[in-house]
Parts: structure tokens; sequence; C-alpha cells
């Protein structure tokens, strides 16, 4: 919510105000990964006096200003494919990886206690389903006290890879969703009430009796909201921790995907937590300023060889080693210095 953005703007915007080192490293796009970001940046800057100003803006946001070069970096949680990597002259990498859970705002029920599939979560965002004691919620929770209440439905308003992962998901659990919706960061949504960033979907349903949305998991848990377990493809219940995300982040082949473009929905695997998903950086090839994007290249690789540990605590996976060799591979072979 609000708190964290005021704790960035303080201290790492202030951060890159001191003119001692070469360039300002400032990035901008993703909420998703924000938490983590912020992070980082603040343990960073206290070992290297190095600051870093990232603006929690969305993806769409962060492609736009990476494309319009305003940034040293863009972020975003919905990947570009290769052929439009090639036309921007852009480099993309996965950084972190995490999870997007349901969050509900229902009296009585505690975190994790309610479970939804697929299917019945898109029926919500379709509005098919707009009871909360509908027959296909009771179905999946029987032990549940369900009220006879309409469902206040909440989604992201701004362009969003939170947005993006979420509907892929949806358009793979349901035909419906797919031939009337589909997925994208932005999308015609049927049914909801728009709020902009994890961070204003997080305050909305903590606000408002009897809502749904959809977070980055570290935002349910820093508000305090009540996430849900979902049915993963295997059909089996599972509740959104560690040992899920990466479950299903197992499954992804780095090494084959051109521009790292890979999704982590709906995986296979008992325990897979079906949302789960990676955030990207973006960047120049041949930067205009050199000084800056070497800055940037600092920050990361400080932050793939120490940021791991900070990554867990918030209940993100870092990226696997074999992974992070080959990245630093592609910055020494794209990124022109």
């Amino acid at each position: 919510m609000n708190f964290l953005k005021t704790i960035v703007a303080a201290g790492l915007v202030a951060a890159s105000a001191t003119a001692a080192f070469a360039a300002d490293i400032t990035g901008a796009g993703a909420t998703f990964p924000f938490p983590i970001y912020s992070k980082w940046a603040d343990a960073y800057k206290k070992e290297t006096g190095n600051g870093l100003n990232y603006q929690s803006i969305g993806s769409g946001g962060g492609i736009k200003q990476i494309q319009a070069k305003t940034v040293t970096f863009g972020a975003s949680d919905a990947p570009l494919k290769a052929e439009q990597l090639e036309k921007d002259g852009l480099v993309q990498w996965p950084m972190v990886m995490g999870a997007i859970v349901p969050v509900v705002n229902l009296e009585g029920v505690k975190p994790g206690e309610m479970v939804f599939d697929g299917e019945t979560l898109a029926s919500i965002y379709l509005g098919k389903i707009t009871k909360w004691d509908d027959a296909a919620i009771k179905k999946l929770n029987p032990n549940v006290k369900l009220p006879s209440e309409a469902i206040t439905v909440v989604r992201r308003s701004d362009g969003s890879g939170t947005t993006f992962n979420f509907t892929n998901y949806l358009a793979k659990a349901s035909a419906d969703w797919k031939s009337k919706v589909g997925e994208g960061t932005a999308v015609e949504w049927p049914v909801g009430v728009g709020a902009k960033g994890n961070e204003g979907v997080s305050g909305n349903i903590s606000q408002t009796k009897n809502s749904i949305g959809y977070v980055e998991y570290a935002y349910a848990k820093q508000n305090k909201l009540t996430y849900t377990g979902l049915v993963n493809k295997a059909g089996k219940p599972v509740q959104p921790t560690v040992e899920a995300f990466q479950a299903a982040a197992s499954n992804a082949d780095w090494a084959k995907a051109p521009g790292y473009y890979v999704i982590l929905t709906d995986q296979p695997g008992e325990k897979s937590w079906p949302i789960t998903a990676a955030t990207f950086i973006l960047m120049h090839k041949d930067a205009t300023d050199k000084a800056a994007s070497q800055e940037a290249i600092k920050f990361f690789r400080w932050a793939f060889k120490s940021g791991g540990k900070a990554a867990e605590e918030l209940d993100y996976i870092p990226m696997p080693e074999g992974v992070v060799t080959l990245i630093e591979k592609t910055w020494a072979a794209e990124i022109k210095s």
C-alpha cells in the first residue's frame, strides 16, 4: 500500500541525490517485484552508497518508459517476445520469481481457508457468479460460512504484468474466458472496480467487505490480506507457499527460450502453484547513457549474488545459479559498455 511507496520516496529517491557516483540508476515498471526491489535497493545503498530510483507504476508503464529511453531499465512481469525485443533494440532477462494469489475480504474467513479453481475464478470475473453463496463456490468450500451477499470484484485499472499472468491463467483454465476476454496487460473487463497497482488492489480489498481481487503474494502478506488456495492443473488444492511456487518454477527451461520468454502459469505437478510468474528487466543493448547502463548492471549483478536471502524472506524465488550464469553471458554479449 502507500506506506511502502513513501518509504521508497524517502529512501530510494533521496539516495539518487548523492551525485558522488557516475550515474543514477533509474527504473520504472512492475509493481509485482516492488517489495523486493525496494529491499535490495536499501541494502545496496548501505553497501555501496549508490541509490536506485524505481517508480512502481505497472508493467505497461515500464515498457513504455524503456521504449522512450526515459529510464535506464524497465521492469515487466509480461515478457516481450523476441521479435519485439529486436525491433526495440532491447535485452530482457528474468530477475526474480513470485506468485499471484486471489485475495478476499469476508467476515470470519481466515487466510488459506477458502479455495477456488480456475473455472470458478473466471466465472466471477466474467460476472456469471455474482453472489458469495453461489453453488460453485459452496461446492469448493463446503465448510466455509459464505454470506448471501453480492461479490465486489476488484481488478487492475493500469497496464499490468500481474493482470497479464492472471488473465493468462484464466484463459488456460476457462474456454469461456479465453473466447470472451483473453489475456493481456490490459483487457476489456466484463465486471469490476479498477485499482492502480498491486498497492491499489491491496488497499481496495482491505477496505471493501465481500470483495475479491488478485495481488502478488508479498502484498497479501504485508497487508495481512486473506489469500485463498487454488486447485492446480493436477486437480490438487494447494496453498501459496514457497515450496508450491518452486514446484511450478522448476518446469521452466530458460536456456531454450528466446529472450527468456517463459510463462509459469498452470504448470504440471501435484504441488505446483498455478499462478506463478517471473518478473523481467528490460534494457537497451546500445544505451545512450552507457555509464548509467553499467551502474544498473552492477546493481543487478549484486542482487543475483547477494539478494537471494532477502528475496526468500519476502516469499520470492531467486533465479537458479545456472540461469544467472546464462544471464551474465547475455549481458556480456549484448549490452554495449
